[in-house]
């Protein structure tokens, strides 16, 4: 195996749960039509931005079992439609509105010998209305000598709105100085989605943490390909659009000379302004964008797309509020250690609008180097060659573990206030309590 197949997706899901059938049906449109020597996946790997209401993603736990097993479904279909393959869904994870999920094609699910995962959240008081959840997996590469490769995936929400550039850019700092590996035991969680709370690997439990040797713990760990998916919300100005710019935004059916062709809109797109200048995502790198952009659609847009009509105009509807942006973005590191064989993007490309979202979609099919020889063991690994652009708070994890508290109670908060289920629990409370008072004060009363 001279290259391990990777297929990622980004979606914001808006809070709702997803369409099974119509996301299966273009979960694979990001693929050319031929897709040459691009086979089925080893690893499909989703990054999910509000993935549930408020109060379901900050309890967490059962909560979010309908809105993973949603996209379980939907990966099965997809997966056999195109591949005639079936894959196994082996994380699932998530740090408040922000999932992510691994999934492995059946045949190598026991490659995967071990799995770390890391949290941070830069939302509100730092909880996770917005943030990154990440996941390092050792891939085994060579079943005679155990060899492995080591691959890091990110999924991440950043700040909204133009004028929000240097938040942006604080919330990748944020990423890098707070988003810290460790190991989790992944025989007593296996299969105990229900019971996990942020922590929910699903590994089968002869896949011991034990086999996992020291290393660095940062997001640049020097061993290990990343791969970074998300609502990255940068946009192409820095400020909201005014009437007359509205007449200025990207449509359909023109030339590449037209001012009106998304590629002179993508000249201002705040992200790659960024990374040129060594501002935010230091030393990533992301394949050419081909496609209009990804967010905000308008509701005559979203409606356009349930009812599956006219479907090519919908979307080019924008809402006249917002800048048409690239917000859903996939980048990643060329390779390992700065070696000479450096990850082959094969597609990457938008999905269809789906009525779920004001966001479209975004996949990229990329092929990762398989390492050639033997390399040494994790815990002997010297090489610190690449340098992160921000050292690790040594207060990464308390941090975590006070907004975690505020997330709980924010959560039951909003379970009580914002859900039909909660809701009903207050009002059966309080017709008990207001029974209990009538009860005991006839009794006084007698």
């Amino acid at each position: 195996m001279e290259d391990l197949n990777l297929y990622i997706l980004t979606a914001n899901c808006a809070r709702n749960l997803i369409d099974i059938d119509r996301f299966a049906e273009h979960f694979f449109n990001a693929l050319p039509t031929s897709t040459g020597s691009f086979s089925a996946p080893e690893l499909i790997v989703l990054s999910l931005q509000e993935i549930a209401p408020i109060a379901y993603s900050f309890l967490g736990g059962s909560y979010l079992i309908p809105y993973y097993d949603a996209f379980i479904q939907a990966v099965q279909k997809a997966a056999t439609k195109q591949f005639g393959r079936s894959y196994e869904s082996v994380l699932q994870d998530h740090i408040g509105m922000t999932g992510l999920m691994v999934f492995a094609r059946s045949d190598v699910t026991d490659r995967i010998s071990w799995i770390e995962t890391a949290y941070v959240g830069f939302g509100v008081q730092e909880m996770g209305n917005k943030g990154a959840v990440g996941a390092r997996l050792g891939y085994v590469v060579d079943e005679h000598s155990a060899q492995t490769m080591n691959l890091t995936f990110v999924a991440a929400h950043l700040a909204p709105m133009e004028n929000a550039l240097e938040q942006r850019n604080l919330d990748w700092q944020s990423i890098v100085e707070r988003l810290v590996f460790s190991q989790q035991d992944t025989a007593s969680k296996s299969g105990d989605s229900e019971g996990a709370d942020e922590n929910a690997t699903l590994l089968g439990s002869h896949r011991s943490s034990e086999s996992q040797p020291e290393t660095r713990r940062d997001l640049f760990a020097p061993n290990s390909y990343l791969f970074l998916a998300g609502d990255l919300n940068y946009r192409t100005s820095d400020i909201q659009p005014s009437k007359a710019d509205v007449l200025r935004f990207p449509r359909r059916l023109v030339n590449r000379e037209s001012t009106l062709h998304y590629s002179h809109l993508l000249k201002e797109d705040q992200l790659m302004r960024q990374m040129q200048q060594g501002k935010s995502f230091h030393g990533l790198s992301e394949a050419p964008i081909d496609f209009p952009p990804t967010y905000k659609y308008s509701d005559a847009a979203r409606e356009a797309a349930r009812l599956g009509v006219d479907s090519g105009d919908a979307e080019w509807k924008w809402s006249s509020h917002r800048w048409p942006s690239w917000c859903d973005r996939i980048l990643y590191l060329d390779a390992p250690e700065g070696g000479e064989r450096r990850v082959k993007p094969q597609a990457y490309d938008a999905l269809p609008l789906l009525p779920q979202s004001d966001h479209r979609p975004v996949a990229l099919a990329i092929s990762v180097p398989v390492p050639l020889k033997r390399t040494s063991s994790r815990a002997d690994h010297t090489d610190e060659s690449r340098v992160a652009p921000f050292a690790i708070d040594p207060r990464w994890r308390s941090r975590r573990e006070v907004a975690r508290r505020k997330e709980v109670v924010v959560g039951v908060l909003a379970y009580l206030g914002l859900t039909w289920e909660g809701n009903g629990l207050l009002l059966a409370s309080t017709i008990g309590i207001l029974g209990t008072w009538m009860v005991l004060r006839s009794l006084w009363g007698a």
